[in-house]
């Protein structure tokens, strides 16, 4: 017998009880679904965290606002705007390995261009922000010095922004559009960073201070809200952040032994992490996920020492006609096996269709590829081939002469 014989012969015989052949599957049809829907999730969730790992730039540490005690109370971080224009300069100008530093700070509000309008961020900074974040211009140009200064009346839109605002084929350069009912010139349209982080638009510091978010509590002409700082080489990330904490707290006059009113971290550092974190669940799960694998593999088992019982008489007739042993034994080994690859073949359907609707009714990101899929298919092969050995092996072995008088 063939190994195609044995498989024309498997299918027939599985078609003749169609239901107990699906519920013997179904251990592995959820099994495999459930490998491939948590692969689908977890690869979506890096991807995510690698596109944000992009968008922030290579080699970036953020300064932001710690905790600050007032009147002996301490406050929750953030509550008080600690960092300054200044500090940004004195990090510029006294550690070397910093390439670029940019202080900002950040609202929401409607932005409105002839008939169209879009509720975005507005983020107030200068130019060394798109500098610290390798942040590219698809069109136009950044601020120039006396607009940084002078708090000119320009602004550079994320493509989000820009797409929204304006029609297929328009230029944006030079156009004008109104936030908070002040009028502002498009000087630049930024490449694309991610959805995330492209529905922002960026006016000089001083204008937003003076025009937007001036009025903000805890602003005042040199607050800022956060610090970006860009070093020169990934080596050098350690000692830069150690600097600039002795450099803050220096000029920030705060005591031996007292807790900082700033925190300098690694974003990438910390998604990268988080990143380590999701693999390592996804993992979790899918081990979990095989154990219906295994539940299934045993259910397969069961029925097939079961249909060996059942068709002892046919077993001993395929003997008695010249049927040798290893021919029985592929004969149920392929039954096996077309039960696996078929639950196997039903699973990667229903996962990869359960992700995509999570995906939608999440609005998560989800990623399918070619290795989650293959390794769904090969645990599939696996099982039938150890949980359909045994009963394949049993009826071969059996005596045709004791197999004929099995009534």
């Amino acid at each position: 017998m063939t190994m195609l014989q044995g498989f024309q012969i498997a299918l027939h015989a599985l078609r003749l009880n169609p239901l107990r052949s699906f519920l013997t599957m179904l251990g592995i049809v959820i099994g495999v679904a459930s490998i491939v829907t948590v692969f689908a999730i977890g690869a979506g969730a890096q991807l995510r965290l690698q596109e944000q790992i992009r968008s922030i730039g290579a080699n970036v540490l953020m300064i932001t606002p710690g905790a600050v005690y007032q009147g002996g109370v301490r406050l929750k971080e953030g509550t008080k705007l600690t960092m300054t224009e200044s500090d940004v300069q004195a990090i510029l100008e006294q550690i070397p390995e910093i390439q670029a530093a940019a202080g900002s700070i950040a609202g929401t509000a409607q932005v409105i261009h002839e008939g169209k309008n879009w509720n975005t961020t507005i983020n107030g900074t200068t130019t060394g922000h798109f500098m610290v974040r390798d942040w590219q211009l698809s069109s136009g140009r950044y601020f120039s010095g006396a607009e940084e200064t002078g708090a000119g009346k320009v602004v550079i839109l994320g493509s989000t922004v820009a797409r929204e605002l304006f029609a297929p084929g328009d230029d944006p350069i030079g156009a004008q559009i109104r936030i908070m009912k002040v009028p502002l010139e498009v000087v630049g349209v930024l490449d694309r960073k991610g959805p995330a982080q492209d529905d922002v638009a960026f006016v000089p510091l001083s204008t937003a201070k003076l025009r937007f978010l001036g009025s903000a509590s805890g602003i005042n002409r040199d607050s800022v809200a956060y610090i970006i700082a860009k070093v020169a080489a990934d080596g050098q990330m350690a000692g830069a952040r150690s600097e600039i904490e002795s450099l803050l707290r220096q000029r920030h006059r705060i005591p031996v032994g007292q807790e900082d009113d700033f925190k300098v971290q690694d974003p990438a550092a910390a998604m990268e992490a988080q990143q380590g974190a999701i693999r390592t669940v996804a993992l979790l799960l899918v081990a979990i996920a095989s154990v219906s694998l295994l539940v299934g593999g045993i259910s397969i088992m069961n029925v097939m020492i079961v249909s060996v019982t059942e068709r002892t008489r046919e077993i001993g007739i395929r003997r008695a006609l010249g049927g040798r042993m290893r021919d029985i034994r592929l004969q149920f080994l392929c039954e096996a096996l077309v039960l696996c690859l078929l639950g196997g073949a039903i699973g990667v359907v229903g996962g990869i269709t359960l992700s995509m609707t999570v995906a939608r009714m999440a609005g998560w990101i989800t990623s399918v590829d070619s290795e989650a899929i293959g390794l769904a298919l090969v645990f599939s092969i696996a099982t039938g081939l150890v949980f359909g050995f045994y009963p394949a092996h049993k009826a071969s072995k059996l005596s045709p002469i004791e197999a004929l008088k099995t009534e």
